[in-house]
């Protein structure tokens, strides 16, 4: 292989052949005299050829010095044109040879013969003209090699007073080069630089960068060493100072606090494993000092180990009575709930520990289950403990930092199990779907040994470093949403559904709990301050859109404060608030809620959604225009409710000659599907059969009963599928004035968990199939539009739902 040689390189000089010495981890430049041991076999025979013709030999640095026979593309082009002094052959059959650097040359040429590389090198020319500003290089190179040199004490005198006698540009950038602790880059870098004014600069740059480094390392040495004396200076005082103490015959306040913290270790019902580290830890603490920083991170580790209830619990109750009445006082409705948890109570006073899984109160903000769980852990008399999960993000929050850590403490669950005194409290571990991970961990994952009955019995904190026995802690959850819990954490956990209060729920619940607690907390005497059941339905319906009851509570004690107002003007004697009152005093609604239509529509049917505050009445209203075939969906729909009116539409066309219709009518129009409040997302497949109703009296023109409202999945075929939220539904339906609900059959079961006194004044119809609706909703005969009449004779509904599905 022959490189190309260049122009500029022939210019340089006349090229002349030489043996290559490839070199490893070393560059050599001109003017030094190096002492080399070469082993390598092709190197030696370049060597005895250099020997057995004029001593010239070119050396040139390897690009990777772990290869043995580099290519030649593996050798930097620039190197040093050398002389052998002195070759001597050892007995291990290496050769040390003593080479002086000539001068720089550029390989323009290589020669692969079979024993060694030989290459033809370019001489690079150096200017010698002294400029004033190559003056002033040369002068701040020395002044800051002899900087170098004092900071690093590992050059010789000899070699910096060689430097500053210096006056030629090139030796002394070589020299200095050659001398400075440089990376191999760098000083092949200084070695390609021909003109020395370049060079020099470059090398300028270098030696300030290692001054500079020099200088913090030297700094940082300095700190260290004063602090070392430091150290040193208050051990010795210290000790003198407990020398005279006992001469006085005074106590030692050191040793009498590690022996007060081995009593506690003794008597405090530590594990085994506990107890030998504690007194590991304080044997270690006896031979240091007291005031050095290890002894102060062993005293507070001690600390910890004692102040944790290892063998404290507290008396649980198991009277299961007294636990339903508990539960009932303090809380309205949520019967299922109540069951739920009763029977885990049940359960536990006849086993006698928790073992089982970890409740999960899942629901809406504000249907109390924060409360629930405080009431669960005064029914069973055990302490009650609180830690929020809300943005954690950090595995360490639960379980610790290490020792090694400076400020490190153990994590949040033995922070709280020292907080409740007891081994057995309820620990609420609140908000667990808010969650979150980065690069410091996933706090859920460390959740799971805490949450496993099977594995925390030996919970092992970062910060302890022991075995702590969890079994006997009842821990309880809350959540929002399950969506965002990890898989394996919601394994571990027996869901429990909260579902939004109704409208008659929280109607007793402001009348038992709210109206009463507000009263007192604003000094209004109960005598002389009532609350109608209209006024709270008025506040409920108009200034809350909730599922749970902490709006209410707000409204209700923003009431509370006007009358409060007035009361301390003199102006209050016996107030009883009334609707319009409400009016007066919280202002204009804030809220409406949707009702029935006030006359029968074509295109225009009332749906029921479902919300997290509650059931809501939902329009849908569909146009009819002439066109080429275009369905389009307006309202903010989620990508299933779009896919529900598709579904809708593809069952009216797939009907269409038993409705009246031309088989190829959708070829003409332009059917527009809206969902009003378009600002307001919206999703969910339960507004399948609204939009097929709406199409169809669109498509032809029979008006839908205004006093109906329907809810379900629709299929291809017109099979109605089972939907949720059945009773925030029907709730909003009675709300709404509607009197027939058109339900999935397939929901009949959930009608049951339905409160008698929403079903009353409701006619619930359940339906299998698309047709069984079209029948009782669109009376009247068909007017289609003009563009659609069809000269044929419609069919009967009766005859579709007659029809092979």
């Amino acid at each position: 292989m022959v490189r190309k040689t260049s122009g500029d390189e022939k210019r340089r000089g006349n090229p002349t052949r030489f043996p290559l010495l490839p070199l490893r981890d070393m560059v050599v430049f001109p003017h030094m005299v190096v002492p080399l041991f070469v082993g390598r076999e092709k190197s030696i025979l370049a060597l005895q050829a250099a020997m057995s013709s004029n001593r010239y030999i070119f050396l040139a640095t390897q690009k990777n010095a772990r290869k043995d026979d580099p290519p030649e593309e593996d050798i930097h082009v620039h190197g040093t044109l050398c002389k052998i002094i002195q070759l001597l052959h050892l007995p291990d059959r290496t050769v040390k040879v003593l080479v002086e650097g000539k001068r720089r040359g550029t390989i323009t040429r290589f020669f692969a013969e079979d024993a060694f590389f030989s290459v033809e090198i370019g001489e690079i020319g150096e200017s010698c003209r002294v400029t004033a500003e190559l003056e002033a290089l040369m002068r701040s190179v020395k002044a800051s090699f002899e900087t170098y040199a004092t900071l690093t004490k590992k050059i010789p005198q000899e070699t910096v007073g060689s430097v500053a006698d210096t006056d030629q540009p090139s030796l002394l950038s070589d020299t200095v080069a050659a001398t400075l602790d440089l990376k191999m880059t760098e000083k092949q870098e200084l070695l390609a630089v021909a003109e020395p004014a370049a060079r020099l600069e470059r090398l300028l740059a270098l030696m300030e960068t290692e001054v500079e480094i020099l200088r913090i390392e030297k700094k940082i040495h300095t700190r260290v060493k004063r602090q070392m004396e430091k150290t040193q200076k208050e051990y010795y005082l210290n000790e003198q100072m407990r020398a005279i103490q006992k001469e006085l015959g005074g106590t030692d306040d050191f040793k009498q606090e590690l022996a007060e913290l081995e009593e506690k270790v003794k008597a405090g019902g530590l594990s085994q494993e506990a107890s030998q580290k504690a007194l590991s830890e304080l044997k270690k603490l006896k031979l240091m000092s007291p005031m050095s920083a290890e002894a102060a991170v062993a005293r507070n580790y001690v600390d910890w180990l004692v102040s944790l209830p290892w063998s404290t619990f507290g008396r649980e109750k198991n009277d299961i009575r007294e636990a339903a009445e508990v539960l009932d006082r303090d809380h309205f409705g949520l019967s299922r709930v109540k069951e739920r948890i009763l029977e885990h109570l049940s359960v536990m006073s006849l086993v006698g520990k928790v073992r089982g899984p970890i409740l999960c109160l899942v629901g809406p903000p504000g249907v109390g289950k924060t409360s629930l769980a405080r009431s669960i852990a005064r029914a069973t008399g055990r302490d009650f403990v609180k830690m929020s999960l809300g943005g954690v993000r950090d595995e360490a929050e639960i379980r610790g930092h290490r020792r090694t850590y400076v400020g490190a403490m153990p994590g949040k669950i033995m922070l709280n199990l020292k907080k409740a005194g007891s081994g057995n409290p309820v620990f609420l571990l609140d908000e667990i779907d808010k969650m979150s991970t980065d690069f410091r961990g996933d706090p859920a994952s460390a959740l799971l040994e805490v949450l496993d009955p099977e594995q925390n019995h030996t919970f092992s904190d970062h910060f302890l470093d022991v075995d702590y026995d969890l079994s006997r802690v009842m821990f309880i959850t809350t959540a929002n949403s399950l969506h965002s819990i990890p898989r394996p954490l919601l394994d571990r956990l027996e869901v429990i559904r909260l579902e939004g209060y109704t409208e008659p729920e929280k109607l007793e619940i402001a009348r038992r709990y709210l109206v009463g607690k507000k009263l007192g907390e604003h000094g209004l005497p109960a005598d002389n301050v009532s609350i109608t059941d209209k006024a709270i339905v008025e506040i409920i319906r108009h200034y809350t859109r909730e599922a749970g009851v902490r709006g209410l509570e707000r409204e209700i004690a923003a009431i509370c404060r006007k009358v409060a107002f007035s009361a301390a003007k003199g102006r209050l004697s016996k107030v009883t608030i009334r609707p319009q009152q409400v009016r007066e005093l919280l202002g204009v609604h804030r809220f409406s809620h949707s009702g029935a239509e006030a006359e029968d529509s074509v295109g225009v049917v009332t749906g029921l959604a479902w919300t997290e505050t509650g059931g809501e009445l939902l329009g849908i209203e569909v146009a009819v225009l002439p066109g080429k075939g275009k369905l389009t969906i307006t309202g903010k729909l989620g990508e299933v409710m779009q896919e529900s009116a598709h579904a809708a539409v593809t069952y009216v066309r797939s009907r269409a000659p038993l409705l009246g219709l031309d088989r190829e009518f959708f070829q003409n129009v332009e059917i527009h599907i809206h969902v009003p409040e378009g600002a307001v997302p919206k999703d969910g497949p339960s507004a399948g059969i609204t939009m097929a109703t709406a199409v169809t009296s669109a498509l032809t023109g029979r008006a839908v009963r205004r006093d109906c409202a329907m809810t379900g999945e629709i299929t291809l075929r017109g099979r109605i599928l089972p939907i949720g939220g059945l009773k925030e539904k029907l709730l909003a339906a009675k709300r709404g004035t509607i009197k027939l609900v058109m339900v999935p059959a397939a929901n009949e079961k959930d009608l049951r968990e339905v409160p008698q006194e929403i079903l009353n004044g409701l006619r619930i119809c359940l339906v299998r199939h698309m047709d069984e609706v079209l029948e009782k909703v669109l009376p009247g005969k068909s007017e289609y539009p003009e563009f659609l009449r069809s000269p044929g004779k419609p069919a009967a509904l009766g005859e579709a739902s007659s029809a092979p599905h």
